[in-house]
């Protein structure tokens, strides 16, 4: 394989203890992504010897008013010690704080021009406390439709221009194809897009954000893709099980193992 695979343990084994899925999703051969530190136990499940692939970033705060930049460089700073225990490489970021039901702390999905003047001057002040930790912050893109209604910069292409206005080896897109699906589609057209500045992938199937094979994102043909660009970062399943979770994650690797 041309790169690596990875699982949110907040979506999969729901029914076993926090630890006991970071632990079972690395018995599994995959990496784990995890999200909201602060409610987990990280010397505790730093010791399952589980590869971390990336993990929020930030606590609280937005790109775009002042009071909300400072404190997500604030959180930011305290998530890059987090993130030291579990050597997590990424921080995962979104266009604006998200509160705990996924709703955007400061909604508005029509963004001004000195909107993007602040995010891009906040998102560089992030990659430079990246790049002092030698960590990789990465934005994602999110859908507006279905799951993070009035999010700002939500859109993938609103997260590559954002990325490309700063410039950084330590700002790069976390490129999640199941938002994508519902926002732009083309996704094939999109990775070629976007392909030099991805940290990361993430997948789940439309409708429902399942595994792939569940819905209508044939995901071998992305693989395919994948691998003919030489990609040699993450693809993670951040989708629910339909069923069993073992059985999903065996799914996700069979249709994301390219060919």
């Amino acid at each position: 394989m041309t790169y690596q695979l990875a699982a949110s343990a907040e979506m999969l084994f729901l029914d076993l203890p926090f630890v006991d899925r970071v632990a079972e999703i690395h018995r599994r051969g995959f990496q784990v992504e995890i999200w909201d530190w602060t409610t987990k136990n990280l010397e505790e499940i730093a010791a399952t010897g589980a590869t971390f692939s990336s993990m929020t970033g930030y606590i609280a705060g937005d790109l775009i008013s002042a009071d909300g930049a400072d404190e997500l460089l604030r959180t930011a700073a305290l998530s890059l010690e987090a993130a030291k225990i579990i050597d997590s490489p990424r921080l995962n970021l979104h266009g604006t704080g998200l509160d705990s039901k996924g709703m955007p702390v400061i909604a508005g999905e029509e963004v001004t021009a000195s909107d993007w003047m602040k995010a891009v001057e906040t998102l560089s002040r992030i990659a430079e406390l990246g790049a002092k930790h030698n960590r990789v912050f990465v934005l994602e893109n999110l859908n507006t439709a279905v799951d993070h209604p009035g999010t700002p910069f939500a859109k993938a292409a609103d997260t590559l221009k954002l990325v490309k206005a700063v410039k950084s080896p330590n700002l790069k897109l976390n490129l999640d194809l199941y938002h994508a699906q519902i926002g732009e589609g083309n996704l094939v057209s999109l990775i070629n897009e976007c392909f030099d500045w991805i940290g990361e992938i993430q997948v789940a199937d439309v409708p429902g954000r399942m595994e792939p094979g569940t819905g209508e994102i044939y995901y071998p043909r992305i693989a395919q893709e994948l691998k003919t660009l030489g990609y040699e970062g993450v693809v993670g399943l951040e989708g629910f099980a339909r069923g069993d979770s073992g059985a999903a994650l065996d799914k996700f690797r069979a249709l994301l193992t390219p060919q």
